[in-house]
């Protein structure tokens, strides 16, 4: 077995980190976020590069420390009520390498926190261009897109209404009216932990995809 990336110290620091998110705190506990969260995060994703390949050369698994595929600790609380300073989670995304600088498109995210880690993959909130791409893509290739999502179950976001455009009785109306297409894997802590994590994550990213392809060609992007 292969060892783990990370340990139960992880989740441990971020329910802490939940109970006291305040700047006086996380700096004093600094040292748990780099030994347990951070410096695990960016071997994991260094060593990610070449795996990621199994499942797209247009995928990006970027270790720079900043800029990179791990998103920063520090929440953006300028338009936010809750001013707490500080994620309770470690978000890390690999998003397709031809694809313009933003999180909205085609990609894989993964999600540790305590009690709710996941992998997902999609898109979410697209522009409106790409979203148009993405509909007319399902409502032209209707078996294809049939294929693509079976197994997984779609979360995000839909519209109340059928989008302009299209019929309410459509076939495929409840996927058309979705202004996300993403799908997600639930991980536990255990396989977070586990010296097999890679291999669970490359499986769980297999399962995703199909529906990565589908999503990317729509989009005029190789996969």
């Amino acid at each position: 077995m292969n060892q783990a990336y990370f340990t139960p110290r992880l989740f441990q620091f971020l329910e802490q980190l939940r109970r006291n998110n305040r700047r006086t705190w996380f700096l004093k506990h600094k040292q748990d976020f780099e030994e347990f969260g951070r410096q695990p995060s960016l071997r994991f994703i260094a060593d990610l590069r070449l795996r990621l390949r199994e499942i797209s050369p247009w995928l990006v698994a970027d270790p720079k420390p900043n800029g990179g595929s791990l998103f920063r600790i520090y929440r953006d609380v300028r338009f936010s009520k809750d001013k707490s300073p500080y994620k309770t989670h470690i978000g890390m995304h690999f998003r397709h390498a031809n694809a313009s600088e933003t999180v909205h498109a085609p990609g894989l995210y993964l999600h540790l926190e305590p009690g709710q880690c996941f992998l997902a993959g999609g898109v979410w909130q697209p522009e409106p261009r790409s979203l148009a791409r993405i509909r007319d893509a399902v409502a032209w290739k209707p078996d294809e897109w049939r294929k693509t999502k079976r197994g997984l179950e779609l979360g995000g976001d839909t519209l109340s209404r059928a989008p302009r455009g299209y019929r309410a009785d459509h076939p495929l109306i409840e996927d058309l009216k979705r202004k996300d297409f993403v799908a997600s894997v639930d991980l536990s802590q255990a396989q977070i932990c586990s010296g097999r994590f890679m291999l669970d994550f490359l499986r769980s990213a297999g399962k995703m995809a199909p529906l990565l392809r589908f999503l990317s060609e729509a989009e005029k992007l190789r996969f």
